[in-house]
């Protein structure tokens, strides 16, 4: 169980126990649509941080490679001296 880390099998029933116990049999699917919203919530704002940092990258390359260009153009300018 790769999925849940450092976590076995035992331990998570002792954790499912716990959780059982404090909250109890009526308020678990509360508390498993609530921690899904959660989750998907963090996923969604993740994938969008992802694209925006993807979108300032491909708008940075440009700007790199035009100063590049500059420069290889004033080397020509000198060589042609």
């Amino acid at each position: 169980m790769a999925i849940f880390g450092p976590l076995g099998v035992t331990e998570l029933i002792i954790i499912l126990i716990i959780v059982l116990v404090l909250f109890g049999p009526r308020r678990l699917p509360q508390m498993g649509e609530a921690i899904g919203k959660t989750i998907r919530q963090l996923k969604k704002s993740q994938a969008a941080d992802e694209e925006e940092e993807e979108e300032e990258e491909l708008e940075e390359e440009p700007k790199k490679k035009t100063k590049k260009s500059k420069k290889t153009k004033r080397t020509d300018e000198d060589e042609e001296e």
